[in-house]
């Protein structure tokens, strides 16, 4: 007989309601709109570590994508004059499950006019603890370079380091040294969630900042560093929380990242997409300064309800629920 329960009862849904009503009431105090954008586009992402859902429809020629984040139509909506604005929002990413991930899960993401990098981590800050009411998270708060992180967590410079440096500090096998080559990226996202995030206090927030140039992704470039980039993440213990930026707003350096991820792709044989020719358009007419955050909603309550499987967060997994049919 088919079981057709939910993995998780009311009152796991209740503690997410309390969530979403602390985080608007926080965003509404900050004076920050909430907007709505399709899930649905004709483009996705090149990034070469996100993959998009394909629907096919009556109504177009070609293949359609759900969106794997609503920035780059937020973007749009700040380059057309918005002000400060959030999305709470589903999103989807193939190739993604298991106990922190889901192919389908819901993004907390916002933007801020003006912010610098400091500036938009405190209000990262100050938005999980909304969401966790939690007025003792400040002071539980570890800052670091991603650099210094490195040095102390695997013994190796990640700026300087070679390719056998990362190699050795990762005690890679035959095996993986084939899989990941001499893809420096691979290694350092490798050690990242192999050795260094393990390494962050299970009960405080770690903020790592300054990322190495080649993973800016659609961050600027540090005005005081142009080897690493004004992109930071926030960790509770081992898992990454927040995802955040201060916005890339030059139309040509985006367009050459993106010309960049379409021949990693190419290079690792992955799939190629179209990509968001309006994206480009935006930044043209003038993308203003901002800085944007990533969340994820589900993982945010995993730290709530002190469990570090999503399954128990969210009533219909992926994996069980199409087990079940």
């Amino acid at each position: 007989m088919t079981d057709w329960r939910p993995t998780s009862g009311p009152e796991a849904a209740k503690r997410r309601a309390g969530m979403l009503c602390r985080l608007r009431a926080y965003f509404d105090h900050e004076s920050v709109l909430e907007v709505d954008t399709p899930a649905l586009t004709p483009s996705a992402v090149t990034d070469i570590h996100i993959e998009s859902l394909t629907v096919s429809s009556t109504l177009t020629a070609g293949p359609l994508y759900l969106h794997t984040s609503p920035e780059f139509c937020m973007k749009r909506l700040l380059a057309s004059g918005y002000p400060d604005i959030y999305s709470i929002c589903r999103v989807f990413r193939d190739a993604e499950v298991g106990r922190c991930h889901q192919p389908e899960f819901t993004m907390v993401e916002w933007y801020r006019l003006g912010f610098s990098l400091d500036e938009i981590i405190a209000d990262t800050i100050a938005a999980i603890a909304a969401a966790l009411d939690d007025s003792t998270l400040k002071g539980r708060l570890v800052s670091t370079e991603y650099r210094n992180a490195f040095v102390s967590a695997c013994g190796v410079d990640p700026v300087e380091a070679s390719i056998s440096d990362l190699v050795e500090a990762a005690s890679a096998d035959a095996g993986l040294r084939r899989t990941l080559g001499e893809e420096r990226d691979d290694w350092l996202d490798l050690l990242m969630t192999t050795r260094v995030a393990p390494s962050f206090a299970a009960d405080e927030l770690t903020v790592v900042k300054h990322y190495p140039a080649s993973q800016a992704a659609l961050a600027r470039l540090c005005p005081d560093n142009s080897r690493v980039a004004d992109r930071f993440e926030v960790f509770m213990g081992a898992v990454e929380l927040a995802n955040g930026y201060v916005e890339l707003t030059d139309a040509k350096t985006q367009a050459r990242r993106i010309e960049d991820d379409q021949a990693a792709r190419t290079r690792r044989e992955i799939s190629l997409r179209p990509h968001d020719q309006n994206l480009i358009a935006a930044l043209e007419s003038g993308l203003p300064a901002c800085a944007g955050v990533a969340m994820g909603l589900e993982r945010l309550q995993m730290m709530h309800d002190k469990t570090d499987d999503i399954h128990d967060v969210i009533p219909f997994p992926f994996e069980v629920y199409h087990e079940r049919g």
